[in-house]
């Protein structure tokens, strides 16, 4: 028997050929010939996702008739995930399905036996999802929700599709597109580099305002016993307890590029004459992933595995950029001695720059225009690799200045960040060797993958939500969503339908 080799009923499709006649005969009406652009614009939207969507149930009604002629004809042998037979058909067995052209109804033949669940091949077949709405809509879902509030997603979608989603439901799809994604990039591979480029990797911090029964413990508890000095707002260096603190990671591929302090730099009085400042590394093959629900130490414990991956004979030159947070400067190093690799750390130039601001303005007056000169001097000589006896100018001018107390917090502030990380603050070293000295790459993703959407005004988190937008962003700026929601659909396939019968040739 060969069902695909049976003819198409004439009035397979009727009801959507009935639609598609009446809309040609309302567009030829003088009445529709006197609408403005919009109003058409908006009458073939609303009715041509209806007949989009008779197209789709008509098929489905057909594919079912098919399935239930056949076997009348040839009964085939099923069986369920248990391995068990399934030898009672009965037919008439439906179940709703959401689309982006609405909800149609999908009915087939059930398999049944009376001491096990019941086996629908059409459905995988289908593959139909575990739900009500279908894989097209979960991903129209992803790509609105990870951009814009779940509220306007929501309103995105129902001015589509029509009221085929509820905000809650929406929320969930997001939590479940998310599932596959570290077996994703666990299987992906990406391109070689020669050993000459740099492999950069790096980590950053940010918080993410949450409902209290996401936060941390020890954050909630500290909430909770904080008694704040007013009781309409904050005082000056208190805070409520609200955020619970999500990393990012990063990795990418960079040529080398040597530079020159002034290349970085300006110094007092401009460029000598003829000078052309050299460009730095380009980051290329950029990889971000993050975690708001796992702490610091797994998400760049992410970051040396995917490094990892890239280099797995340690060939190439890895350098890891930091802020200067010791705790991460920790976790880094365990994490390189566990991979058994050299790692060269080295501190981001514009925290250094921010400290080095701090302290000019201890020695000057506000909106002094020679502070920038200042400023120069002093990062010129810490990007040749003069960071502690820039400490100690430092120090020496605030005694010759006599700045005592709160004068010198910004200078002694400064004083201890350059001497407690001389050993990362090479810069002459990292400037010839072509390496990147500034942690804009991480900075960056943490203002447009959290910031962005995660820091909206008004916004409380759940952690389930939470995670899952923080990663399906990630995917999305890595530019793999499209590759990600292929791995993902299959994935669900093989976890639904384990045992799917290829041979089931019913449906057509």
């Amino acid at each position: 028997m060969e069902p695909y080799d049976m003819p198409l009923s004439a009035d397979s499709f009727e009801a959507a050929t009935k639609m598609f006649d009446a809309l040609v005969s309302d567009l030829a009406l003088p009445e529709t010939g006197g609408l403005p652009h919009h109003e058409l614009e908006e009458l073939l939207d609303e009715r041509g996702r209806d007949l989009l969507r008779q197209l789709f149930q008509d098929h489905l009604d057909l594919r079912e008739r098919r399935e239930r002629d056949a076997a009348a004809t040839c009964r085939p042998h099923v069986l369920g995930p248990d391995g068990l037979p399934r030898p009672r058909l009965e037919r008439g067995h439906g179940r709703l399905l959401a689309t982006v052209f609405g909800t149609v109804t999908v009915t087939r033949c059930a398999w049944r036996r009376l001491d096990a669940s019941n086996v629908h091949p059409a459905d995988a077949m289908l593959s139909l999802p575990r739900g009500r709405h279908s894989h097209g809509l979960a991903r129209l879902a992803v790509q609105t929700a990870i951009r814009m509030s779940f509220d306007a997603a929501h309103e995105t979608i129902v001015r589509r599709c029509g009221r085929v989603l509820g905000k809650r439901r929406l929320a969930s799809l997001l939590v479940e597109a998310a599932g596959d994604i570290d077996d994703f990039y666990e299987a992906k591979v990406f391109e070689p580099c020669t050993d000459s480029t740099v492999l950069v990797l790096s980590a950053d911090g940010k918080g993410i305002v949450m409902r209290p029964e996401a936060l941390r413990e020890a954050t909630r508890q500290a909430a909770a016993k904080r008694q704040h000095t007013f009781r309409t707002r904050l005082a000056s260096g208190e805070k409520n307890g609200r955020k619970r603190m999500a990393t990012l990671g990063a990795v990418y591929d960079a040529e080398p590029a040597p530079r020159r302090p002034h290349d970085v730099i300006t110094p007092p009085g401009g460029l000598a004459d003829g000078h052309v400042r050299r460009p730095g590394p380009v980051a290329r093959g950029k990889w971000l992933c993050g975690s708001v629900e796992h702490d610091a130490e797994h998400v760049i414990a992410q970051v040396f595995d995917h490094a990892q991956a890239r280099d797995p004979d340690h060939r190439r030159t890895w350098v890891v950029l930091v802020d200067g947070a010791r705790h991460q400067r920790d976790l880094v190093q365990a994490e390189a001695r566990l991979h058994h690799v050299d790692v060269h750390i080295v501190i981001d130039i514009i925290h250094v720059l921010e400290k080095l601001w701090s302290a000019a303005w201890c020695f000057h007056q506000p909106g002094d225009p020679s502070v920038e000169d200042w400023v120069a001097v002093h990062a010129l000589a810490i990007l040749n690799g003069d960071a502690v006896e820039t400490a100690d100018t430092l120090q020496a001018q605030a005694d010759q200045a006599g700045l005592t107390g709160e004068q010198r917090h910004g200078v002694d502030t400064c004083v201890r960040y350059l001497r407690g990380n001389a050993d990362f603050l090479h810069y002459d070293k990292a400037l010839a060797a072509g390496w990147p000295i500034a942690t804009g790459i991480i900075e960056g993703a943490a203002r447009h993958i959290i910031a962005d959407r995660l820091d909206i005004g008004g916004a409380r988190w759940g952690l389930a939500g939470a995670e899952a937008v923080l990663k399906l962003r990630a995917v999305d700026s890595n530019g793999d969503l499209d590759a990600y929601w292929q791995y993902h659909v299959a994935a669900e396939h093989r976890r639904l339908y384990p045992s799917d019968q290829h041979n089931y040739g019913l449906i057509a």
